[in-house]
């Protein structure tokens, strides 16, 4: 059973940084390799959107919104992909996830990211 545990969520003031983590359990360091790996998040009232996403061989995306001041990588050694957060708006509060996709679509249980003005 594949399971991705996010971290690094928190109140900051805008303007400020933050650095989430996601770790993936139940899946083989091969399998995570290969996988692309991205962030999503949800504002209250929101849908879920996209964020940025990260490839086996490294390609990032990212959503017009965060272009420049989010930065995807990952760690195949520790099955972890990060979201360096930087220049945070009141308008990136939201809960955070991790998802991948082996089979099925796999999501974290989030974490709350707060971005006072």
């Amino acid at each position: 059973q594949v399971q991705l545990v996010e971290s690094g969520g928190g109140l900051v003031q805008a303007g400020g940084s933050l650095r989430l983590s996601c770790v993936a359990s139940g899946i083989s360091g091969h399998i995570f390799r290969i996988s692309t790996l991205g962030w999503y998040r949800q504002a209250p009232g929101k849908q879920r959107e996209f964020v940025a996403t990260i490839t086996s061989s490294g390609s990032t995306n990212y959503a017009d919104s965060v272009k420049g001041r989010f930065t995807i990588s990952r760690d195949n050694a520790k099955n972890t992909v990060y979201l360096q957060m930087k220049s945070l708006k009141p308008e990136d509060t939201a809960v955070y996830y991790c998802h991948t996709y082996y089979g099925l679509d796999y999501w974290g249980q989030g974490t709350q990211v707060t971005v006072s003005s």
